[in-house]
């Protein structure tokens, strides 16, 4: 038969055991609300901000090789005829010089160092190309000429239509591959980065094509 201070014992170990069951029980049930929580409201991805400057044209951004000075955008539609569909481009025009102090040579402006940022959760888009000095592509602008006047274009919907938008500045690094890895260590311009963020209020303008 049981002493007094066995059956003590036990009941102390059976509250112990069941505080202890109860506290479990209460993470395991926190841990799953806050599952539901996450999953509710995006998943487990971090969101992350913009870490870049945004600016209001007309803005002028330093970026790499190049000093961008960004004044204005067009909405350039052209209507539905007879034998095409309609359509529109988002053109961004800007001023344009080589302050490449590096390697002091002559470069284009490459349309891959602008993005079309839309928002609203939807992808950036890539231009259609910029050119410069009379819309002529792949023109060579020449380290400590004065700034040419250029254009970046990109293709938006036939009904496309924006009291504001957005444009993302890329630029480039002038720096060495890792040498460790066997690469060259001589410095080059590449690694894309952002840069900056250009806000303009397009204008609506109606290309009637050729008469």
């Amino acid at each position: 038969m049981e002493s007094l201070d066995e059956v003590i014992d036990a009941m102390i170990a059976d509250r112990v055991i069941h505080r202890h069951r109860r506290i479990w029980l209460l993470v395991i049930a926190l841990v799953v609300v806050a599952s539901l929580v996450v999953l509710a409201t995006g998943g487990w991805k971090k969101k992350v901000g913009r870490t870049v400057p945004t600016l209001t044209a007309p803005a002028t951004v330093t970026a790499g090789r190049f000093e961008y000075s960004l004044t204005k955008a067009e909405i350039v539609r052209k209507p539905k005829t007879e034998y095409d569909a309609a359509e529109a481009n988002l053109v961004v025009y800007f001023d344009a010089k080589n302050i490449d102090s590096e390697e002091h040579t002559s470069s284009r402006v490459d349309g891959e160092m602008f993005l079309f940022v839309p928002g609203h959760g939807e992808d950036n888009v890539e231009s259609e190309g910029a050119s410069c000095h009379g819309d002529k592509i792949g023109w060579q602008l020449v380290y400590g000429l004065p700034p040419e006047s250029c254009s970046v274009k990109f293709k938006v919907g036939p009904n496309f239509t924006a009291d504001v938008v957005e444009i993302g500045v890329l630029e480039e690094h002038y720096e060495s591959d890792n040498s460790s890895l066997g690469a060259s260590d001589k410095p080059y311009w590449h690694n894309e980065s952002a840069a900056a963020v250009v806000r303009l209020a397009p204008k609506v303008v109606v290309d009637g094509g050729s008469k």
